[in-house]
């Protein structure tokens, strides 16, 4: 896995380096003042042809370091980067969209078992899942967008996520593509300008490392179906906690015996009421598992240090054929 998304950018980057060459080597017949002349000419017309094409070229699994190398070509480094965010933006929402409304099942069989990551990371993270991969490409950029398309996470914070975490990269191709238009024009400022792109690409390969470190102190403890199960009925000093809404906790999918009901949207003001709790372990429960994660990180930072989250929640639980209660057997909105 690791080597086949490292061979498309290793061609990527030679073909890159390749083209500079052999811009470099015909520099002296290239004029930058008949392209800026052209720019000027097309007026309004030039940023959006350019947009539309980034766009088109995104749905169409065209490499955007392509586009983000012209943009700063044609249009320099501080609006080829707002041109380069808004082209990659609206291609990245036209694949989600695509997936999610027009070839649901041609995008899942061409992800295959490809999917299965972007699922389960966008069901335990939402948004922080989107950034964590436009920061850290773990998946290619163009793929990503159709994956995505097919998880649950709302549109707003798809586009959200995308935009603010696609600066860092969009800046650096913009860069080295304006630095590349005044090398080919013989100006002294574009080693600066080759400089601040070549930092910009260096400080993203450290952020692997930092957002691993980041997501690893973040992450929630995760228990099995089957590890809780037998932890139940081994053992009295465990509380289950569902984080779902009271209609949910009796609904068709029913609760586990013997947990309480507290929703993920009362937990902020209703934490004096764990207090009990603070030596004992709980497991948090929802219907997957994502709003568990999140009720795991609020009562981590609030102090709670044996919090686990049940992997696959509800779901998980019943696909099993695991014993539920499906009415309250108790008092489901006090904890003590």
């Amino acid at each position: 896995m690791i080597v086949r998304a490292i061979i498309p950018r290793l061609f990527l980057s030679l073909a890159i380096a390749a083209g500079a060459i052999w811009l470099v080597l015909i520099r002296d017949r290239i004029d930058p003042a008949l392209i800026e002349d052209l720019m000027r000419d097309l007026g309004v017309w030039a940023p959006l042809a350019y947009i539309t094409l980034f766009a088109v070229g995104t749905v169409l699994f065209v490499p955007g370091a392509i586009f983000g190398l012209a943009g700063g070509a044609l249009f320099g480094p501080l609006r080829g980067t707002i041109l380069n965010l808004v082209g990659a933006t609206l291609g990245a929402t036209a694949a989600f969209l695509v997936a999610r409304y027009l070839a649901r099942d041609w995008v899942r069989g061409k992800a295959a078992g490809g999917l299965g990551r972007p699922v389960a990371g966008v069901e335990a993270e939402g948004w922080r899942f989107v950034a964590f991969v436009r920061l850290v490409p773990l998946f290619p950029f163009n793929f990503i967008n159709y994956a995505l398309g097919l998880t649950r996470i709302p549109l707003p914070h798809f586009v959200l996520a995308t935009i603010a975490c696609m600066v860092p990269g969009t800046l650096a191709y913009t860069w080295l593509g304006h630095a590349g238009r005044e090398a080919i024009g013989g100006s002294d400022t574009a080693i600066r300008y080759g400089v601040i792109g070549l930092a910009l690409l260096a400080a993203i390969a450290f952020l692997p490392r930092l957002l691993r470190r980041w997501r690893a102190d973040s992450a929630p403890e995760w228990i099995e179906t089957n590890e809780l199960a037998t932890e139940l009925s081994k053992s009295r000093g465990l509380a289950v906690i569902d984080v779902r809404g009271p209609d949910e906790f009796i609904g068709p999918l029913g609760h586990i015996p013997g947990a309480r009901n507290l929703p993920i949207n009362e937990l902020p003001n209703r934490l004096g009421e764990l207090e009990l709790l603070q030596d004992t372990p709980v497991v948090l429960v929802c219907r997957t598992d994502r709003r568990s994660a999140n009720g795991a990180r609020l009562l981590r930072d609030a102090g709670f240090d044996k919090i686990r989250v049940l992997r696959d929640g509800m779901e998980g639980w019943t696909k099993l054929g695991l014993h539920v209660e499906d009415k309250a057997t108790s008092d489901t909105t006090r904890m003590v």
